[in-house]
């Protein structure tokens, strides 16, 4: 660029043979306008145009208004500040800045880390988006349940007698007492072991099938119940001993608290030093039992996802949830609160139809009252799991995916797959590359996945060892490096 005008040029800017030369700028002070030093191409362009808005600041023509000293058609012509670059036609433009680009979002959520409210909107979107697989998985389950326990309730009622409280006021004698507690634990103690026995069995076979259909709609897969049970099936074991094993684990962590305590009584110890210890000790053990229920929190969908054995479902959740302690006990809590209300609330109409079928004088609605009321109680039980249910394991579900793409950079893996068209297989979270992990046969556990890590063959437009580069503005995900290989914390 120059600053004197060039031979041949009108003062419009535009040559004698129609050309379209550069844009002509007059330097500073000189009449025509304020000059600012152009950009070349290939630089950042500044914040705003230097053009002026159409009927602005300055009106089109010139720095002043017409007929001023600014020339006609010369800078600042019609444009407008708030265009990007110069507005005389044959000069090159640019473009806005790139922005960053949203996640792709194949099923119900995100493909990258997630915040609280996106995992429990996650939750209720898989509820809508698969009701006969999530709802009705749970409906069915549960209603196979509460027929069972409905009828050794009857039973025990019909030979046995229903089991009464005592009125507000009323003071029983000791022969009325041993009597109440006898019948007590005549019906109440076979309907607990029923029921501790089938809730143990159901919740377990739900939470298989539920990981199995949420995590599908991850991936944006809807699966029926039927698949869902034909792949959830082999995992069922090990899903049983892997939940044995936590509370075993916990009643370990009390076993210790009560052996210590017995010690110090055969020992004969100091009463002030025993009160002191069991106060500790317990304040200790409700620790101790927090701690490792929110570690162990993501083995069931380690066992289902990633088709791990029992224990080592144990160590993968601890390894997950590890550094991340406080958010994964919020948001369980959280979750708990909205499960327990929603539960409550939709029990509250059964409950009251079953006080006013004749069961509302009794210990337990399943125990007591007649057939009308047993009934309406059981329904309203399966209404509310059936609803419930399905929100617990799906905010399971989505926080053990949340936790491996922010560890294991997750998100980037199934935004390559998602990308690539091809349809998911369900193996995507047993298959890819993971810490420590063995290499396995495709379809036996979780392993090197094809481009991702060391030596991996590279395909059109990769190199190896890595998927395809992220787009522009995409950063690199967490604990992925470029090259592909282990992630470092």
């Amino acid at each position: 660029m120059t600053d004197d005008v060039p031979p041949g040029t009108s003062s419009a800017g535009e040559g004698q043979n129609g050309d379209q030369p550069r844009p002509w700028f007059p330097p500073a002070g000189e009449p025509g306008g304020y000059a600012p030093p152009p950009y070349e191409p290939g630089q950042a362009p500044p914040a705003e145009g230097y053009g002026q808005p159409a009927g602005g600041y300055g009106a089109p023509g010139g720095y002043g208004p017409p007929g001023g000293p600014g020339p006609p058609g010369g800078y600042g012509a019609p444009g407008g500040r708030g265009q990007q670059g110069y507005s005389q036609p044959g000069t090159p433009r640019y473009g806005p800045w790139p922005s960053q680009p949203q996640a792709p979002k194949p099923g119900v959520i995100p493909l990258r880390p997630l915040g609280v409210g996106e995992l429990l909107d996650g939750a209720f979107t898989s509820i809508r988006r698969n009701p006969r697989a999530t709802l009705g998985i749970a409906a069915l389950l549960l209603t196979a349940s509460a027929v069972i326990t409905t009828t050794v309730s009857l039973l025990l009622v019909r030979y046995v007698g229903a089991v009464t409280l005592p009125s507000p006021g009323q003071h029983l004698t000791d022969a009325q007492a041993t009597r109440l507690l006898t019948r007590l634990l005549e019906v109440l103690a076979p309907t607990a072991a029923v029921s501790a026995v089938l809730a143990f069995i159901v919740d377990t076979v739900l939470t298989g099938l539920l990981t199995v259909v949420i995590g599908r709609l991850v991936l944006g897969q809807k699966i029926t119940a039927g698949a869902a049970w034909r792949i959830a099936r082999p995992r069922i074991p090990a899903l049983i001993g892997a939940t044995l094993l936590i509370p075993l684990i916990l009643l370990g962590v009390w076993a210790v608290y009560a052996m210590v305590l017995v010690i110090l009584a055969v020992a004969h110890a100091p009463g002030a030093l025993i009160g002191l210890l069991a106060v500790l000790g317990a304040i200790a053990a409700i620790v101790l039992t927090i701690w490792f229920a929110i570690m162990f929190r993501m083995a069931g969908p380690a066992v289902v996802l990633e088709r791990e054995g029992p224990a080592q479902a144990l160590a993968r959740s601890w390894r997950l949830v590890r550094g991340s302690f406080w958010r994964v006990l919020g948001i369980t809590l959280l979750a708990g609160l909205i499960v327990l209300i929603t539960a409550g609330i939709l029990q509250i109409p059964f409950g009251l139809l079953a006080a006013m079928a004749g069961g509302g004088n009794s210990l337990l609605p399943s125990t007591g009252g007649n057939v009308a009321s047993i009934l309406i109680s059981a329904v309203g039980g399966v209404v509310a799991g059936a609803v419930a249910r399905p929100i617990s394991a799906g905010v399971a579900v989505l926080l053990y995916v949340d936790l491996r793409m922010r560890r294991e950079g997750l998100d980037l893996v199934l935004q390559t797959a998602a990308g690539s068209g091809a349809a998911p297989t369900g193996d995507e979270f047993a298959s890819l590359w993971r810490p420590g992990a063995q290499a396995a046969q495709p379809g036996q556990g979780a392993g090197p996945g094809p481009g991702f890590g060391p030596g991996a063959e590279s395909g059109p437009g990769t190199s190896a060892g890595q998927g395809p580069p992220p787009g522009p503005g995409v950063p690199p995900g967490p604990g992925v490096p470029p090259g592909g290989g282990p992630p470092t914390w």
